[in-house]
């Protein structure tokens, strides 16, 4: 029973807590249990607008929530909406644009640049925790609307 609960969490999903700020109104600050598919991990089978946990770049040995925003030859604005230059760049192979869902209070690849699919651990797809939010969790972002 052992071997296949080490296999499971291993290898197929895995339960983590959430802490910071940075995935508001999304997710609470603290206190939140999450589901994260490892099926999904070195970014196979990701899509824009999926949250993904990832390594964390500043804490090596701590995990991150970020949504994806860009994937391989997508075109990004680098900055937050509303400051900066507001320029576009390309997300090279292999790698995707990552954003917290709080900006403000977000370090993503604003910051620090493309993010390496490689180190994708596996997609968000429940909250267990708390009981009141249990489900499924979807891709919310929606599709720009084409202006004539």
């Amino acid at each position: 029973m052992a071997l296949l609960l080490h296999v499971f969490i291993r290898h197929a999903y895995t339960i983590k807590g959430t802490r910071g700020a940075s995935m508001l109104p999304t997710m609470a600050t603290d206190g939140e249990g999450v589901v994260i598919n490892k099926k999904y991990r070195r970014g196979r089978y990701i899509e824009v607008g999926d949250l993904v946990s990832v390594r964390h770049l500043f804490e090596p040995e701590e995990a991150a929530i970020k949504r994806v925003v860009g994937m391989p030859g997508d075109f990004v604005l680098r900055d937050t909406p509303g400051k900066g230059e507001g320029l576009m760049v390309q997300v090279p192979e292999g790698h995707c644009w990552l954003a917290g869902d709080n900006q403000s209070a977000s370090r993503d690849s604003r910051l620090f640049g493309p993010f390496p699919l490689a180190m994708i651990k596996g997609k968000v797809v429940a909250r267990v925790v708390p009981l009141s939010a249990f489900g499924r969790m979807e891709n919310t972002l929606k599709d720009a609307e084409v202006l004539d």
